[in-house]
């Protein structure tokens, strides 16, 4: 079972990507470009936050029997270097925040399959927390791209 705060405190950790999308939606034309840009960052934030849980999750395992997988340490890099990237069209001038955001609701989305590799080193309710709140962000971001 998910511990009761971790659920808690998961699920109010989509309101600020939600408050960002209403913004959008029914909020003056104005805070448009605001919303925008503080949806894009609490994104690259969380996908970077993601990349440490596996970090976590790997160093946490240091016996032979739950040894983390070596590709782990890897991927663990990848979506904080991911997050990073879709900061450079806006830094150029180009097009933003709306590419960088399908990049970023499309690496939340699936970056549930990472976990699911990890089956000796997480606990067992870890997917039962970590799908609904993948899934509630990367659409919730996906939502402020097409928004």
């Amino acid at each position: 079972m998910t511990p009761p705060l971790a659920r808690l405190l998961g699920f109010a950790g989509l309101l600020p990507q939600l408050a960002c999308a209403l913004a959008i939606w029914f909020g003056p034309e104005e805070w448009r470009w605001t919303a925008l840009a503080m949806g894009w960052a609490y994104a690259a934030l969380i996908f970077s936050f993601l990349g440490g849980l596996w970090w976590g999750l790997a160093a946490g395992s240091p016996d032979e029997a739950r040894r983390a997988p070596a590709w782990i340490w890897f991927a663990a890099v990848v979506p904080s270097l991911i997050a990073f990237a879709t900061f450079a069209p806006w830094v150029f001038g180009y097009t933003w925040p709306i590419p960088s955001l399908l990049v970023l609701g499309i690496g939340i989305l699936l970056s549930p399959l990472v976990d699911t590799r990890l089956v000796t080193i997480r606990p067992v309710w870890w997917m039962g927390l970590r799908v609904p709140l993948s899934l509630g962000l990367g659409l919730a971001t996906l939502a402020l791209a097409v928004g």
